[in-house]
């Protein structure tokens, strides 16, 4: 929570459920839906699809709050951030790597453009999670 009386709070968090059959739905907090998919050739977000949706999106607002904070903001016409991922090799299953390419449209040389996207990473949330070792508190009900 932040000590600024004047930030808004959103409630975040997402449930995904599913039956005997069939793909998770997910659900925000905020009554947000989404449907995953898991067949190589199905259009759609998979569970991987959505960690760098999450990465993309996040980075992207990023970058326009920091050029914002430079006084650049007039100047950036376009914000886009690619983001995919190697699996690793070995041990468990997890992704050992992003690949993020960030192209800045708009009349910015590119010491600007580079320390847009240095700034986007520092306030970027899910770019800091995913680079710590955040605690897991899992519950199990029935």
């Amino acid at each position: 929570m932040s000590d600024n009386p004047r930030t808004k709070t959103r409630p975040t968090g997402a449930t995904a459920s599913l039956g005997r059959t069939g793909f998770p739905g997910i659900t925000s907090a905020t009554g947000g839906e989404i449907n995953t998919v898991t067949g190589v050739s199905q259009p759609g977000f998979n569970p991987l699809d959505l960690l760098y949706a999450s990465l993309s999106a996040c980075l992207a607002m990023s970058a326009r709050i920091a050029a914002h904070q430079m006084g650049l903001q007039d100047r950036v016409e376009r914000i886009e951030v690619r983001v995919s991922g190697e699996k690793a090799s070995e041990g468990s299953s997890r992704v050992a790597g992003f690949n993020v390419t960030f192209t800045l449209q708009g009349d910015l040389d590119d010491a600007l453009r580079q320390h847009i996207v240095e700034q986007a990473e520092a306030i970027c949330t899910v770019s800091n999670t995913l680079q710590g070792k955040p605690q897991f508190d899992i519950h199990v009900t029935a």
